[in-house]
């Protein structure tokens, strides 16, 4: 078929290969060719829609396959899109690239080989679409340079700008960042006027297309211009965390080298939370009591730096950070509770991160892109009853370059701090024990998301979505 062909296809379960080794995904859209909210967009982190009607599997062999019962797709669905990303490079730069369906006995209904790709890095391959009480399929090459983000937003997905592209010479505009909506406000998380940067954002395109308790926008005050801090927002539930301090989030926007002092914090441990937008050296110290460079945080080459660091308040109180940066730069301290939680599924990030594990003894699973170091400590925290200090760390990842570790945890609490990673990774819990008994001092059960009518991935699906938006969209 070419490109702007159509055809009609038996309405029975498709298998649908998307070939070239891309990233497949599926956007069901209404008949205003919008999606009704994040649970009608499949991909890796979402990998099957509510109704059961799409499914993602693979890739295998460089191939990914979307899974179709069109007799089960919802009646308010009237097209689904088959779309393609590359991670890095232009669609030009993918050999191959082609989208075909099968029948249930495996023979080949139609296929659609790419041959004019250009410089996209995101592409709707082909759609399935009703017509006269059956289903067609047309071989769409529509190609989006600005990827994902432009993608997602030309179907109802909102996406919003980073808090800059380039560093302005006025004060930065007020973004609008969507935040979860719980039971009870959450507190206000920043002390000072400069928040978190404005971030991908999701939203409804109708009132009605998204449960209330889904997220709901909140205006605030925009910091310096940098690139979205975390990997995702925070998560939409009450922590049951108990270890170290407590406190409101401090944030504080710059430019360049600088040193980084915040008085008045309780002691223990705690996050630091970097944002670099620039290419160069980006380099993190705390400093001990005779301003000398003591613990070495961030090491890193890589441009426009993202991540979360561990670290300890001294008893004082009193946190000095020395950095080296070219360029604006983003910085929070943030409780140890605000750190994300492993489970059963995916959680994804670029840079360092502070993992919190909290269920019963299980496996770690991480899948790591970078070309690096992959540096992993753990800290136990079971039986350690000085909430001012940390543990003695534990060393359970120390390689070099892309890899697919899986490493034994005990039972929870525990921290997992991903010290080294200059790329993309996923890491999830496998083979998850039930905790031995209640929890004793310190310990916490396993977090689970509540609210969500389809429990953790319909919870978690809005921030998956950003993150893999992110992901692809430079």
């Amino acid at each position: 078929m070419i490109k702007g062909g159509n055809a009609f296809v038996p309405s029975v379960p498709l298998r649908i290969a998307v070939r070239a080794g891309v990233d497949a995904a599926a956007l069901l859209l209404t008949d205003d060719g919008r999606v009704r909210g994040d649970q009608d967009v499949v991909f890796h982190g979402a990998p099957e829609h509510p109704s059961g009607a799409v499914r993602l599997s693979g890739p295998e062999d460089g191939t990914a396959w979307l899974d179709v019962g069109l007799t089960s797709v919802e009646e308010d669905i009237a097209r689904v899109l088959v779309v393609a990303a590359t991670e890095s490079g232009a669609m030009r730069d993918v050999a191959g690239l082609s989208v075909e369906a099968f029948a249930p006995d495996g023979t080949s209904v139609v296929r659609y080989d790419v041959t004019d790709a250009g410089g996209e890095t995101a592409m709707v391959l082909a759609e399935l679409y009703r017509r006269a009480g059956g289903w067609k399929f047309r071989a769409v090459g529509q190609g989006y340079l600005d990827g994902l983000a432009a993608l997602a937003a030309d179907h109802g997905v909102e996406v919003a700008e980073d808090a800059m592209e380039t560093a302005p010479a006025g004060p930065a505009p007020t973004p609008t960042v969507v935040v979860p909506q719980t039971a009870q406000p959450v507190p206000a998380v920043v002390q000072t006027p400069q928040p978190l940067p404005a971030a991908v954002q999701i939203r409804q395109s109708t009132p009605q297309s998204i449960p209330a308790a889904a997220h709901a926008p909140a205006a605030v005050a925009s910091p310096a211009p940098v690139p979205p801090t975390t990997p995702e927002p925070f998560p939409a539930h009450p922590r049951q965390w108990t270890f170290g301090p407590v406190f409101e989030p401090w944030a504080r926007s710059g430019r360049d080298n600088d040193v980084i002092a915040v008085d008045g914090l309780p002691p223990g441990p705690v996050v630091v939370e970097l944002a670099v937008r620039g290419e160069g050296y980006t380099g993190l110290w705390t400093l001990d009591g005779r301003n000398k460079d003591k613990d070495n945080l961030v090491n890193s080459t890589e441009d426009d730096f993202r991540g979360r660091l561990l670290t300890t308040v001294p008893g004082s109180g009193r946190l000095r950070l020395r950095l080296r940066a070219d360029g604006p730069w983003h910085a929070r301290v943030l409780p140890l509770a605000e750190a994300r939680t492993l489970t059963e599924e995916w959680l994804e990030g670029s840079g360092p991160e502070v993992l919190l594990h909290t269920a019963g003894a299980a496996d770690l699973s991480i899948h790591y892109r970078g070309d690096d170091n992959l540096i992993v400590h753990t800290f136990e925290l079971a039986g350690y009853e000085d909430p001012t200090t940390l543990p003695r760390q534990n060393n359970v990842v120390n390689e070099i370059g892309r890899r697919r570790e899986t490493v034994p945890l005990p039972e929870g609490p525990l921290i997992v701090a991903m010290v080294r990673s200059d790329g993309a990774w996923r890491a999830r819990l496998k083979d998850v024990q039930a905790l031995a008994g209640p929890p004793g001092p310190g310990q916490s059960p396993q977090v689970t998301w509540a609210g969500a009518a389809d429990g953790p991935r319909q919870a978690s699906g809005v921030r998956k979505m950003q993150s893999w938006l992110r992901r692809n969209r430079w």
